[in-house]
């Protein structure tokens, strides 16, 4: 399947159904699948021929994500660019990915007037939402395509997207997903988790990141997406409510912000099926609290851009024993490997290791990427010993779950030890007060590294470094308890949500920690 084909699967099971709804605003199927064809000709009037790239540089946007559509249906390559990059890091990736066209938002038009002279290689700017200079109108780039889409469309195995990645450290590389790889994930999605009646799925996270790819299978149903345009938790609690959604995606860090929402045990949530969680590490503690507050739909995914969203899963039932309490022995887990992948855990040689041992997640599927876009060094590396290589450190335990105990890159050895920064932060986390963390590694003369801690604490709340400290070391034991702890107003994260550790390690090298123990 191509991306168009969830679209037109959705609407032949009623093109009049809602399709798209934003601010209580509903596009129908119909009304999306023409959008499609307008989009698919106007990009062929304009010379876009299959395998072509073209990008869209947009906020969640209903007509936006129907260029999705359109761009597939025109046999060309989706490329997502995230609009809260840096300006030189949008410009960087729409180079490399040899885009053609630039559909974006009118808000953005800053953001394009900065690198538009800099990238010779796109032809047509086209602007969503209003009149921009050296932009073509939508309604002009509509009234350019034929009547006819285009019929020379590629094969599954052909590209489907192309996705930057994180570029928390080094230069952006582009994951090639083929219609393969996302029909993969489609069909993991639809056997691991429930789906009973036409599901209704809130999207507040990107629709550039796993928010837009997890609407493929609810568009095989012919379920409703409700696209919120801005992250709002107060907003999702209602929306939840309004329109009896089914699923949902939301990073851990929004989930923490919802479990201090003074609305949340007030709010009707018993329409949710799947409350998906993933994109990084949830607390043992405060996934245990979601499960008795927000109710038994919590649903664990662990992916990477690289093989996306399904390499294991944890749909809500396993998230109880059999007499349905809380399976606390399972929380820290990343679920069972998806029924299509192979998961296996490699030593640094290529040796596979037994259940038990810790090495790196490594694994085999049609849900795995073909190689990164123009840089096959980086493909063959990702790629060693026949497996693609996640970066991630982990285990397999007797049952076959699945433990992500840290990020390569992120494991602490001090004084000959291993210490591995997720075991510390969970025991942070337990701490009543404390609403999210980061623990890093930094340069010791003593110990080769020393283990350190930032907190933030949820609003109204205070708590001492040192009392963190014997906490922790309470639970974990001295050697990897943190030498000092740091309470920090807010984390840095990154476009996407997640906690970039190279700019704490940065700013505690430097002196900028606070109330340290």
């Amino acid at each position: 399947m191509r991306i168009v084909d969830y679209l037109d699967k959705g609407a032949s099971l009623g093109p009049e159904a809602p399709c798209l709804t934003t601010d209580g605003v509903s596009m129908t199927y119909a009304a999306v699948r023409e959008v499609s064809f307008g989009v698919a000709a106007a990009l062929a009037a304009r010379g876009v021929r299959p395998g072509d790239t073209v990008a869209i540089l947009s906020a969640n946007d209903p007509v936006a994500f129907s260029c999705v559509f359109g761009i597939s249906r025109a046999g060309a390559v989706w490329c997502p660019i995230n609009p809260r990059n840096e300006a030189a890091e949008n410009r960087e990736l729409l180079d490399l990915f040899d885009c053609s066209v630039v559909v974006f938002q009118a808000s953005f038009a800053p953001l394009v007037g900065r690198i538009r002279d800099d990238l010779p290689k796109v032809h047509t700017w086209v602007c969503l939402d209003d009149s921009v200079a050296g932009a073509v109108t939508w309604t002009d780039f509509l009234a350019g395509g034929e009547v006819e889409p285009p019929v020379d469309l590629p094969a599954v195995e052909d590209l489907a997207m192309i996705v930057g990645t994180g570029g928390t450290t080094g230069r952006p590389k582009g994951v090639m997903l083929t219609g393969t790889n996302l029909e993969t994930m489609t069909a993991l999605t639809l056997m691991g988790y429930p789906f009973q009646g036409r599901p209704v799925y809130l999207a507040l996270a990107p629709l550039t990141h796993a928010a837009g790819v997890l609407c493929f299978p609810i568009l095989c149903h012919g379920g409703e997406v409700v696209i919120m345009r801005s992250p709002d938790v107060g907003g999702f609690l209602s929306l939840v409510e309004r329109h009896r959604v089914t699923h949902t995606f939301l990073p851990p860090t929004l989930i923490y912000m919802l479990l201090g929402h003074d609305r949340l045990d007030s709010t009707d949530l018993t329409s949710l099926q799947c409350f998906w969680y993933g994109a990084a590490p949830m607390s043992a503690a405060r996934l245990e609290e979601a499960l008795t507050r927000i109710g038994p739909a919590m649903a664990q995914l662990f992916g990477q851009t690289e093989a996306p969203m399904m390499v294991s899963m944890m749909p809500p039932a396993d998230h109880f024993r059999a007499d349905g309490t809380i399976a606390t022995e399972r929380l820290s887990s990343a679920g069972r490997p998806s029924p299509l992948v192979t998961v296996a855990i490699m030593d640094p040689v290529g040796e596979l290791l037994a259940h038990g041992a810790r090495g790196e997640i490594v694994i085999r599927s049609s849900l795995v990427m073909p190689g990164y876009y123009k840089n096959p060094d980086a493909t063959a590396e990702a790629s060693l010993h026949g497996w693609h290589h996640t970066g991630d450190i982990g285990y397999l335990d007797p049952d076959g779950f699945l433990f992500i105990v840290d990020r390569a890159k992120d494991m602490i050895i001090t004084g000959g030890f291993n210490v591995y920064s997720t075991e510390v932060e969970q025991a942070l986390m337990q701490h009543p007060d404390v609403q999210d963390c980061a623990v890093v590694g930094l340069p010791d003369e003593k110990w080769g590294e020393r283990v350190e801690a930032v907190v933030q604490v949820l609003p109204g709340r205070a708590v001492e470094a040192a009392e963190l400290v014997a906490f922790v070391r309470e639970r974990i034991g001295g050697v990897k308890a943190p030498k000092a702890i740091h309470v920090w107003s807010e984390l840095p994260r990154s476009k996407v949500g997640k906690v970039l550790k190279p700019d704490i390690k940065t700013r505690l090298r430097g002196g900028g920690g606070s109330d340290s123990g």
